[in-house]
């Protein structure tokens, strides 16, 4: 089930760096982005209001927000570099580095979580950095 949904968040990715390239015609990247969010957040939240158990708000802990409002400042600060990119470079190099992104998530998961890094996964590591080395350089 995991991988459906890992699926369609890359299929959606890779429209949101296309259409997100066609906003930015003649507006600033803060500008382009600050628009994006407020659709993101009401698009968000409607589905948080049709899918979500009301009941369940009430397990939100402190810790919860915590580590959620740490992700939201990892986000905006990962969308404010990504639209300064796109400004400028191409969509496919800058989905190629953002998506590097998987190594940064591999070794925080690792450090941070406990997660394994098994020689599969150490390989894959390898290869996605071998790739994005390949690709990026000119």
């Amino acid at each position: 089930r995991w991988i459906g949904f890992a699926l369609a968040s890359m299929f959606f990715a890779g429209f949101t760096a296309v259409l997100a390239k066609a906003g930015l015609q003649g507006i600033s990247s803060d500008l382009a982005l600050g628009i994006r969010t407020i659709f993101v957040a009401v698009f968000v939240l409607l589905f948080c209001a049709w899918g979500v158990d009301p009941a369940e708000r009430s397990a939100v802990t402190l810790s919860h927000v915590g580590w959620l409002a740490a992700s939201a400042l990892t986000t905006a600060a990962s969308w404010v570099f990504y639209y300064k990119a796109l400004q400028t470079g191409d969509v496919a190099s800058v989905a190629l580095i953002d998506k590097g992104s998987v190594i940064v998530a591999m070794l925080l998961a690792w450090l941070m979580l406990g997660e394994a890094i098994t020689a599969r996964t150490a390989f894959g590591l390898v290869l996605i950095v071998s790739g994005l080395l390949v690709l990026v350089k000119r």
